[in-house]
């Protein structure tokens, strides 16, 4: 049995790059999104790349990789390699899409030992800003909490070294090192009169996708902390064990889940809705390959569910967190989510390259989309500053009152208004 602790308790504080993470939680990939003769006709038809092609005009491009090569100072420093890899990356860029991205070679292996899961830093995600790093959210449960970091914080030298000069994948090396060690890191915080200076141990990164425990005799706690390729075969077993009991009530936690694969999210919401409802649709460029997932099952729990998302709950998060909703399954209950709308597929790239790219957009049961809007919880529960002192998940303490009362009214419309109704009472009195 793997027992989760509070919304603060110490777990792994780790750092990952934003997009790095990305791949992995911050958004799903669908395995095979498309047939295998889908992508022959990608790689093999000559007549499109012919046309493509033809639709470009690089004469400006050769004017100036001719005076660069003839005039640039330092041009002797630059190798071929360097040049082809700036071509490709300034392409994938001109999309406009943060979802998509080139890694070369260098990068790519380092994004293979992420996913490997065997690394040690002291982790949150980080995204470059002008100058330094800034921390763009907090892995569940991590260290980075109770050390007192937060989101927002923008990191402007570790052990005493200022990171300014350094791009993104070089300020994360500096940040991460052997477990056990010490990163001393320089934080700039808006609102702060002066710099603060805040150690983070490091440490070997094992998370486990599932969580749970028993709250409060009756009722069920499931955090999914990403949808990796064994969450939904721990899922499931948790769920048989919640089947085979007298539960009343899940409290569903996907808050700091950035997503994984959308498969995982789909088996995971058969769980929930009944046989053969459609959970997600994805769209593509060429509606062709449009295609919508249904549920399948034998079973279905059918007790009263809360569903914790915040802004860091994205793509497969807020696919498990809309459908439960659409289908009047679950209050959601915590902050605005992501707003995570696509799907990226990886391709390798010869040279040991690797080309992640946007190829769909994905839509609820309903057919709404969530682009850049996220989803609204019912009940909005934010942190105050008091309970990181103290130690305290308030939106976890909410959803117990919440789930309570769901569970004696029945209802999703009733349970939402009590609350709101016992709140406006309190800040009356």
């Amino acid at each position: 049995m793997s027992e989760k602790n509070s919304g603060f308790s110490k777990i792994i504080f780790l750092v990952f790059t934003s997009f790095l993470l990305g791949i992995i939680f911050s958004q799903y990939i669908e395995k095979n999104p498309r047939s295998n003769l889908w992508t022959t006709w990608v790689k093999h038809d000559k007549s499109l790349e012919e046309t493509s092609r033809n639709d470009l005009d690089f004469s400006n491009f050769w004017k100036t990789y001719d005076i660069l090569k003839q005039e640039y100072f330092l041009a002797e420093n630059v190798s071929k390699s360097d040049i082809e890899t700036g071509i490709i990356q300034g392409l994938v860029e001109s999309l406009w899409d943060p979802h998509s991205d080139f890694l070369d070679p260098e990068t790519n292996k380092k994004f293979q030992e992420v996913l490997s899961g065997d690394f040690e830093w002291i982790g949150a995600v980080v995204e470059k800003v002008p100058l330094w790093v800034q921390v763009e959210r907090l892995i569940k449960w991590s260290p980075a909490k109770q050390a007192g970091i937060i989101s927002g914080d923008i990191i402007i030298a570790v052990n005493g070294e200022d990171i300014d000069k350094l791009d993104l994948y070089d300020a994360v090396e500096k940040i991460k090192g052997d477990a056990g060690t010490q990163a001393l890191l320089k934080i700039f915080r808006a609102g702060e009169s002066d710099f603060l200076e805040i150690p983070v141990i490091r440490d070997k990164i094992q998370i486990p996708s599932v969580e749970w425990e028993v709250l409060d005799g009756d009722i069920w706690y499931i955090a999914i902390n990403l949808y990796g390729e064994t969450t939904t075969e721990e899922f499931k077993k948790t769920l048989q064990e919640i089947q085979d009991q007298d539960i009343q009530g899940l409290i569903l936690d996907v808050r700091d889940n950035g997503g994984g694969y959308l498969q995982s999210a789909v088996e995971i919401l058969s769980g929930f809705i009944e046989d053969g409802q459609v959970l997600v649709e994805t769209r593509y460029r060429d509606s062709f390959f449009d295609r919508k997932f249904y549920s399948s099952n034998s079973e279905v729990f059918d007790k009263k569910i809360v569903v914790l998302i915040n802004r860091n709950s994205a793509s497969a998060s807020e696919i498990t967190a809309w459908a439960l909703r659409e289908y009047d399954k679950a209050i959601l209950v915590g902050e605005k989510s992501y707003g995570k709308w696509s799907v990226q597929q990886p391709f390798d790239i010869d040279g040991g390259s690797l080309l992640k790219l946007t190829i769909a957009h994905w839509f609820t049961p309903k057919g709404k989309s969530i682009e850049e809007e996220g989803i609204n919880p019912d009940i909005e529960v934010v942190f105050q500053d008091e309970d990181f002192e103290n130690d305290y998940d308030r939106q976890l303490e909410e959803a117990k009152k919440i789930l309570e009362s769901f569970k004696k009214v029945g209802s999703i419309q009733l349970a939402i208004d009590r609350y709101n109704s016992l709140q406006e009472q309190e800040v009356q009195e």
